[in-house]
């Protein structure tokens, strides 16, 4: 089953676990790859990227949030 399969599949069957489970664990083939951090520059880095991604997100729920209300 294609991920576009899955996707509609579990739209239709909101309460099948396993589904879900299956599409979690499928993963998006267009998310980037970022490798485990080896050194403490490299867990520096990952955590300003966690940091900006965490910023990016919060101010896109900001902005949704002000739209509303």
């Amino acid at each position: 089953m294609s991920r576009q399969e899955l996707r509609a599949y579990i739209l239709a069957h909101r309460d099948d676990d396993e589904a879900i489970d299956a599409l979690i664990r499928m993963g998006d083939p267009n998310s980037p790859v970022y490798p485990f951090p080896q050194t403490d520059e490299d867990l520096k880095a990952m955590e300003e990227i966690l940091k900006r991604k965490l910023a990016a997100v919060e101010a896109r729920s900001n902005n949704s949030n002000a739209a509303d209300g």
